[in-house]
């Protein structure tokens, strides 16, 4: 019976293995975990603030949304409350610019007999937007609820009477920002 027994590593390499337990060894690799340490912390970090900032962003995207649809809104009933029987071909046109669908066909339709009355009557109305508010929003429509305070004058009468209306504007979202698709007057 034969017994092999293989020789033990070359003298380097023994020397070499116990010199990977010393603390010359250890003190090397201390660097190098306080360094992996360290980098796991900073993308712990990371993570979340990045996140934040994702929603920062959303936050500032949806703000920026709604403020264009308030100003869209606000416009619009302007150019519906302020209207010259001088200028009134211009003044439709105005309107028109800013609509679309349903809204947008009833005015067209109905804008020919709207201006003849206008000179007829030879009518003046200024509005003044007093409040407005976006009521509802969605990634395409918003709705909203704007105040306008509205002087009309007709040809017969000296002072213009002011009156207070509530319209109700709904929105929709169209290639380049938003235009009304419904009005409607509050009681």
């Amino acid at each position: 019976m034969s017994v092999v027994t293989s020789p033990g590593p070359p003298p380097d390499e023994a020397l070499e293995h116990r010199c990977a337990d010393s603390p010359a060894e250890k003190h090397r690799s201390a660097p190098l975990r306080a360094t992996l340490f360290g980098l796991a912390v900073v993308v712990a970090l990371a993570a979340p603030l990045g996140w934040f900032g994702f929603r920062v962003h959303l936050a500032g995207q949806a703000q920026a949304r709604q403020g264009q649809a308030l100003r869209v809104a606000r416009q619009v009933a302007l150019n519906l409350t302020t209207i010259d029987w001088q200028h009134g071909d211009s003044d439709v046109h105005r309107i028109l610019d800013s609509a679309t669908g349903e809204f947008y066909d009833d005015f067209a339709e109905r804008s020919k007999p709207f201006i003849e009355v206008l000179r007829q009557a030879k009518a003046t109305t200024v509005g003044t937007v007093t409040e407005a508010g976006l009521e509802s929003e969605t990634a395409d429509t918003a709705q909203a609820l704007v105040a306008v305070s509205v002087q009309t004058s007709n040809g017969g009468e000296p002072d213009p009477m002011p009156r207070i209306w509530r319209i109700r504007i709904t929105l929709e979202r169209v290639d380049y920002g938003f235009k009304a698709a419904k009005v409607g007057f509050v009681p």
